[in-house]
């Protein structure tokens, strides 16, 4: 069976009739139905059911059909890659982010790719922090996001950018407003970053609070920051789910921590939704660029490191993220 054959074939079925797909081919028509009839012997079975007024296909003939279409196509495509000059990468990459940045950063860098370097196809796995980690360690992904880790054996591991954490939720009695001052009712910053007001750690930990299980890298920071202060949480809801947790403080439940990543989640502008950053101490959240040592990265994944970087300096530089860039080890100022 050659794709000639196979070309044959697929005209003569479109035509439904050997003879005017021989006209249309610019072939004698003893010689095309000399070649049906090699390809069915090759196949051993019949692809065209005939009759006087034309052939029409069997079922054998109706999947050669498809089959062929795809194969030709593939053939095609590939020879127009190979005579076709180098018009930049091309490959596939895959990228590990934990769940919260993936909903904020992800998006643009995928729509970015696909408009700038529609080659280069880019697989996904956003998970938890630890599951981002043992992804990257695992080597089932080629660049990693990876939460408070400086440092892992086997991996290449660069700051990437450096966010803070901040308490949100209803504020329905505007209590804890009054508390904050003037500033909890906000106000715009440099380069359009929201001002936000502030809330000592001790003062949130007293709040009823939403939060998920010691687990998650979030509670593991807070309770710590709770040990270093010499405070209790006032943990009132406990559950695994994002969700669940967030139909729960979208409820007026309780309060939840947050990263700064994840602030857009919440219900926007709406009367009486209080943000404020945790202070004294700061809870900071740093992320790590990782990608596997030993494997230096091919160009496909260069150009998506290179797209991610610049999406989240773009992002905080207009203020819809609330961090600092740390791309080339330095905080920027």
């Amino acid at each position: 069976m050659d794709l000639r054959s196979l070309r044959y074939f697929i005209a003569v079925l479109e035509a439904g009739s050997l003879s005017r797909a021989a006209a249309s081919l610019y072939v004698a028509q003893p010689a095309l139905t000399a070649q049906i009839k090699k390809l069915e012997a090759e196949l051993g079975t019949q692809l065209f059911d005939r009759s006087h007024v034309g052939v029409t296909p069997t079922a054998a003939g109706l999947q050669l059909y498809q089959d062929a279409r795809r194969l030709l196509s593939d053939a095609a495509a590939m020879r127009e890659r190979l005579q076709r000059a180098p018009d930049g990468p091309e490959g596939s990459v895959t990228v590990a982010v934990p769940f919260l940045l993936a909903s904020l950063l992800l998006g643009p860098v995928l729509a970015r790719l696909k408009q700038s370097h529609p080659r280069i196809r880019v697989f996904v796995i956003d998970d938890l922090s630890l599951m981002v980690r043992k992804a990257m360690v695992d080597r089932r992904a080629d660049i990693g996001l990876l939460v408070d880790t400086a440092s892992v054996e086997g991996l290449d591991v660069r700051p990437f950018v450096r966010e803070g954490m901040f308490l949100c939720g209803f504020d329905a009695k505007g209590e804890v407003a009054a508390l904050l001052g003037k500033s909890a009712k906000g106000g715009r910053a440099k380069k359009g970053a929201p001002v936000r007001p502030t809330v000592p750690f001790a003062r949130a930990a007293g709040l009823p609070l939403v939060l998920q299980s010691r687990r998650f890298s979030i509670r593991q920071r807070v309770e710590a920051a709770a040990e270093a202060v010499g405070v209790e949480l006032n943990v009132v809801h406990e559950h695994d789910s994002a969700r669940v947790l967030r139909s729960l403080y979208l409820a007026g439940a309780g309060f939840t921590v947050s990263p700064a990543c994840a602030l857009s989640d919440g219900p926007g502008e709406q009367p009486n939704w209080l943000i404020a950053r945790i202070v004294e101490p700061e809870l900071l959240r740093t992320y790590h660029l990782a990608t596997p040592v030993g494997k230096a990265p091919d160009a496909a994944t260069q150009v998506v490191m290179q797209v991610l970087a610049d999406e989240a300096r773009s992002m905080i530089a207009s203020g819809r993220w609330d961090a600092q860039f740390l791309g080339d080890g330095k905080p920027q100022p």
